[in-house]
């Protein structure tokens, strides 16, 4: 019996991880192993609960701390896991250190490795994220990309040869998450408020930019809940810079579906978050980036999602400017899960 291990470790892998496992078909031994690296452990367990994903084989619990900190934690605990399970496939999901750990590792064990969510890039090499990508994608064995953009630049970088269209997983997550709201969801007739988050280093690290960008989320015309981020927490505390001012209202970190609910009953979301952008695109709703690029290109059509590094614009009504056509099916039909495990069974 083959057996697949899914490597997962932080809040945006879990969601990419249920349609997986929900779309495994019999026969297969699809194991999860949790890295620990998201280590709020109430917030992964409600996730994993809310969107039924099995129990992980392990959690190894290796918590935050630098880079070379964390990635020296999770090569030694993951090598020991592979030891022990002794997979045919290490599937990596996204762009976390838990990804890059997984695929070097496996690599160096010679397990094949496939990566999901391939060849996505910011061509930002400050980023963490992008060298986690990059790496990774070099070191699998199969590459299972959301997109077109996303193959085009796999075959710039001469990877075509291991590289498939399977479409976007998290387009299974967020029509399966709809179509458990139901009609619950609707836009109030009370107050608008936009739905916000920030945690990037390059935004949070910086007490100057951190000042600017919480200015700038305070000056909103409107309410802004922002999803306060536990990097957020820490940075503002260690700067003394007040969270709570102008339009902010700070909130507790949401579970997944909260989440959901929350982008679709708001006017617009703000957010520095590669998936909180390409779901804000998904639901149809207008989307503010708070960086200088972004690996999901095709968010930009129409007007749906603006790139705006220093939030000049969240002292208008952003939100409510007229927006063009966009083409949402160039991340798929909600199928991408049974497509992806198509490829590594016949890989």
């Amino acid at each position: 019996m083959m057996r697949i291990v899914s490597v997962v470790g932080a809040r945006p892998q879990f969601i990419k991880v249920a349609p997986i496992a929900n779309a495994m078909p019999q026969g297969i031994d699809h194991l999860i192993l949790h890295t620990g690296q998201h280590y709020d452990e109430e917030m992964s367990q409600i996730i994993f609960d809310e969107l039924k994903i099995p129990r992980p084989i392990d959690n190894l619990k290796v918590g935050s701390g630098s880079h070379a900190t964390q990635m020296s934690a999770l090569l030694v605990s993951l090598e020991n896991s592979f030891l022990k399970l002794a997979p045919d496939w290490i599937l990596a999901y996204g762009d976390t250190n838990t990804t890059i750990a997984a695929a070097l590792t496996a690599a160096k064990m010679n397990i094949r490795v496939a990566h999901l969510e391939a060849g996505l890039r910011s061509f930002n090499r400050k980023m963490p994220e992008e060298i986690n990508r990059v790496v990774t994608d070099h070191l699998s064995d199969l590459l299972l990309a959301p997109s077109l953009t996303a193959m085009a630049n796999l075959s710039k970088e001469g990877l075509q040869s291991k590289a498939v269209l399977v479409g976007d997983v998290m387009v299974d997550s967020i029509r399966s998450a709809e179509a458990i709201l139901g009609s619950k969801v609707q836009k109030e007739s009370g107050v608008p408020y936009l739905a916000a988050t920030l945690h990037r280093a390059e935004n949070t690290d910086d007490p100057e930019r951190l000042t600017k960008l919480i200015g700038a989320l305070a000056s909103s015309p409107v309410p802004v809940r922002l999803v306060a981020h536990p990097r957020l927490v820490a940075k503002t505390r260690e700067f003394d810079i007040p969270l709570s001012q102008g339009s902010i209202l700070v909130e507790k970190p949401l579970s997944y579906l909260s989440m959901v609910e929350l982008m679709l009953e708001s006017v617009g979301v703000i957010t520095d978050s590669g998936g909180l952008q390409k779901e804000a695109f998904l639901l149809k709703v207008p989307c503010v980036t708070l960086r200088t690029e972004t690996e999901w290109v095709e968010t930009l059509e129409g007007g749906w999602n603006t790139l705006d590094p220093d939030g000049d614009i969240l002292s208008t009504r952003w939100w409510a400017h007229e927006r063009g056509s966009a083409d949402r099916t160039v991340y798929g039909d909600g199928r991408a899960s049974e497509r992806a495990i198509q490829a590594i069974l016949v890989a």
